[in-house]
């Protein structure tokens, strides 16, 4: 995978396949949910109170008009006999599920398959009793309204499908369809033309704030990837690149009176540049590593990310520079995740750079790592003593040695010791064998 990929990936924050995450909801949406489904909820209600009903009987018909061409009287229509019936008054359940086929609406765009069956199980229940058929009228046009939502705001499509079909039977089986006359028949019509309307308004405003928050996120992404590219960069080039100025500085200072050292100084001076370069190499083959072609990183005869196996190498490169290292491992060394392992040398790494470039002659430097039940303790303290303050500004290493230790659950304290000198104590929780 590209550093591209991964960047996308990481802003996406979803695997591929995975549904969407649900977008936060406006209070106007909330507030047209929750009108609809009241509004909905109280027609069905007035609706199934409504329990009179006609009924028309088959009657003679109309007259038949007399033969073309012969002046007649318009035609009379025989009256047409009408049944009233009344149904049995609603039991206060009936009402109650009455509200139950509606009110589910509130949650449609949040939750849209469960509000789609509560609103299909409500309305099943009502039609077990006598309703109203200005009740059946409200309640179809809830079932729709919830089979619309479910189509179009539920991520799991399959289930979505079934659903709808599952629907479309009960609505076949049970008698759930109102009786259509010619005041319906505009609705009926209008009313999935202004849904689909309204269906592909919402998908592409809902694609177009998708594309806007992915990149966001990218942006995001590449900026946190630049920092930590950054502290990378730094931790790897800081210390070695100090060590050189102080054994350069040295050769100097000895080149005229004693060839023998000054010649040792420069050997140094090599040896970190060696150092600095290989790792600065092994950096940037990660950076430019692809999962296509040829890995630079292999190519390049690199050696792995160091650890703290490495910390004697890193102590002889500091007495090199003049300050005396005492190294100290307690406890018994256990494998540690990679990442832990690199933030560790890291703490040291950065802790010897600054006691390096800011201690007087006589400052002895103290490095401890201790392998303690479920953790890893690291400090590095000297006994004092510094040839001048830090840098204005300085202390971005620090800084990034904090939000290292941060992701793998660690903590980095800093500061002067009561007796004298510095202290840099870091703390990385690690699982026990």
């Amino acid at each position: 995978m590209s550093t591209r990929d991964a960047l996308l990936q990481r802003a996406r924050g979803l695997s591929i396949g995975a549904p969407p995450r649900p977008a936060r909801l406006s209070h106007a949406s909330w507030a047209f949910d929750a009108v609809l489904a009241l509004a909905l909820a109280v027609w069905t209600v007035i609706g199934d109170l409504n329990r009179a009903y006609v009924q028309v009987q088959a009657g003679p018909g109309i007259a038949v008009p007399p033969p073309a061409r012969l002046p007649s009287p318009p035609p009379v229509p025989h009256p047409v006999p009408v049944v009233e019936h009344l149904l049995p008054p609603a039991e206060p359940w009936e009402l109650l599920v009455a509200v139950l086929t509606a009110l589910p609406l509130l949650v449609r765009r949040r939750y849209p398959l469960a509000a789609y069956w509560a609103v299909m199980g409500a309305t099943l229940l009502l039609h077990r009793g006598a309703v109203a058929a200005d009740a059946t009228t409200v309640t179809f046009a809830s079932g729709l309204i919830a089979a619309y939502s479910a189509a179009l705001y539920s991520s799991h499509r399959k289930a979505v499908a079934g659903s709808l079909l599952g629907g479309a039977v009960l609505y076949a089986v049970f008698p759930l369809v109102p009786e259509v006359d010619k005041g319906l028949v505009p609705v009926l019509v209008l009313l999935p033309v202004g849904l689909a309307a309204h269906g592909v308004h919402t998908w592409r405003q809902r694609t177009r704030t998708l594309q806007e928050e992915q990149q966001a996120a990218l942006r995001r992404a590449v900026e946190q990837e630049r920092a930590r590219i950054a502290r990378e960069l730094h931790d790897v080039v800081t210390h070695n690149v100090s060590m050189m100025t102080i054994q350069a500085g040295a050769a100097r200072k000895v080149l005229d009176t004693s060839p023998d050292q000054a010649r040792e100084a420069m050997l140094a001076v090599e040896a970190a540049g060696r150092s600095a370069m290989s790792e600065l190499r092994h950096v940037m083959g990660l950076l430019t590593m692809t999962s296509d072609g040829p890995d630079p990183a292999a190519e390049a005869d690199l050696a792995p990310q160091p650890g703290l196996d490495r910390l004697p190498e890193l102590a002889d490169r500091a007495r090199e520079g003049g300050v005396p290292v005492e190294l100290t491992v307690r406890g018994t060394p256990a494998g540690l995740p990679g990442g832990v392992d690199l933030a560790a040398y890291r703490v040291v790494q950065e802790a010897l750079t600054n006691m390096v470039k800011h201690a007087a002659g006589a400052t002895a430097v103290s490095v401890l790592v201790e392998y303690a039940p479920g953790e890893l303790r690291v400090e590095v303290t000297d006994s004092g003593g510094r040839a001048r303050p830090p840098d204005p500004g300085g202390g971005h290493g620090l800084v990034g040695l904090r939000e290292r230790l941060a992701l793998y659950g660690g903590s980095l304290h800093t500061g002067p010791r009561p007796g004298g000198g510095f202290r840099v104590r870091a703390v990385i929780p690690v699982e026990g064998p």
